[in-house]
């Protein structure tokens, strides 16, 4: 089995559980894996939506059932927490409809909006409506990448899997780098 058959057979699926944990890197290769046909672009959209979506909801839903003791027993989560629940405090609906474009608070603003007095309906609906507009700007975002290399280097047929594999390296170090620069002193 090639890899065009494993990202047709098995991508749409990787785009919803990899939003469901994070998401940028993967859509922005599931654009560019649309814009050379591997994928389809609303399909791709479509998943990432849903697996923000319900990862957001999940984790709200967590906070707001058994999260308060859980964060009690840890200040260094809590601590992690400040920010974000301080901008929530300040600006509810904007925070909402944005944590998804703010690196550094994306997986923790659902907890922390779970912890909040926010309402329930409330936070369903900007979470979906932040989760489209989410998915699909990062999703065109990496169909207009894909675009732009094709621009510049032409037909990339021969070389559309070398391609995602460059982009996926380079996002992962990024990743990686600012994970564990996170941790330094």
């Amino acid at each position: 089995m090639d890899a065009a058959t494993l990202i047709h057979d098995f991508g749409y699926a990787a785009i919803l559980i990899g939003t469901f944990i994070e998401g940028e890197t993967i859509l922005i290769l599931a654009g560019f894996a649309a814009h050379q046909g591997l994928l389809r672009i609303d399909l791709a959209i479509l998943a990432a939506f849903c697996g923000s979506a319900a990862g957001d909801q999940l984790w709200f839903a967590l906070a707001r059932w058994r999260g308060r003791p859980y964060i009690e027993a840890r200040p260094k989560l809590a601590e992690k927490l400040a920010p974000a629940t301080r901008w929530l405090e300040k600006y509810p609906t904007l925070f909402i409809l944005g944590f998804r474009f703010v690196y550094g608070i994306r997986n923790v603003a659902p907890v922390a909006i779970g912890l909040s007095a926010i309402p329930i309906r409330k936070f369903v609906l900007l979470n979906l409506l932040a989760a489209a507009i989410w998915a699909t700007s990062f999703g065109f975002a990496g169909y207009s990448f894909g675009q732009a290399v094709e621009h510049f280097l032409g037909d990339l047929k021969d070389m559309q899997l070398k391609i995602l594999g460059g982009i996926a390296l380079v996002l992962l170090a990024v990743f990686l780098f600012r994970q564990f620069s996170k941790k330094q002193p």
